[in-house]
């Protein structure tokens, strides 16, 4: 599948940057928004309920500053699974599309390195950037169950977490939604689009 990078000039994109300060106003605004979310798509998460998951990010206030990181690039979080064993509730970037503020980015640190090299600057990277904002990428597994829940990057595609074996050979996995088939595809990982980003995952 040919594709022609986001930006193939010497002029830099503008960089992604990561902001983890919250007030206690946007603080209640997010839980608004989020709240709102959740109770817009109770098929996401059956039989949870919103009440005991505010209890539990007002006690994990990193968690929300997580949870901000991700609304504030676009991610649209919500709650996907509870994980009985460890009392966890699990939320997903379930945005329509791949982030729009974390696109035009390569897979890793050192993907975007090499792409430096060469003159050629990304908007970041999705490892670190997941890192920055204290989520973990999806998974393959991962990024199939979140498109059970509804149809997701059908415009767009997503960097998902890459085996080490494949990324040891220079290559990084991405994931689409097309034709009503989820689809998993391989790339370099210095590769950039400006249709790619990636979606992260929080427990809390």
């Amino acid at each position: 599948m040919a594709k022609k990078p986001s930006k193939g000039s010497d002029k830099p994109v503008p960089r992604i940057e990561v902001s983890l300060g919250l007030s206690p106003e946007l603080g209640e605004e997010l839980l608004k928004t989020l709240q709102i979310r959740f109770e817009n798509n109770m098929n996401r998460h059956k039989g949870l309920e919103w009440p005991k998951i505010q209890a539990k990010l007002e006690a994990h206030p990193d968690k929300l500053l997580s949870l901000s990181a991700m609304e504030s690039t676009g991610g649209e979080p919500d709650v996907v699974g509870y994980y009985e064993k460890t009392g966890e509730y699990i939320f997903y970037d379930c945005s329509a599309e791949s982030p729009a503020g974390r696109r035009s980015i390569c897979y890793d640190g050192e993907g975007e390195e090499a792409r430096e090299r060469q003159g050629v600057h990304p908007a970041g990277n999705a490892v670190d950037l997941a890192a920055a904002m204290g989520i973990e990428l999806l998974t393959e597994e991962e990024y199939r169950a979140l498109q059970k829940l509804g149809e997701f990057d059908t415009r767009t595609e997503s960097w998902v977490k890459t085996p080490s074996d494949i990324r040891r050979l220079g290559g990084a996995l991405f994931c689409d939604r097309r034709y009503g088939h989820v689809f998993v595809f391989h790339n370099s990982a210095p590769s950039f689009y400006a249709a790619r980003g990636f979606r992260g995952s929080l427990r809390v």
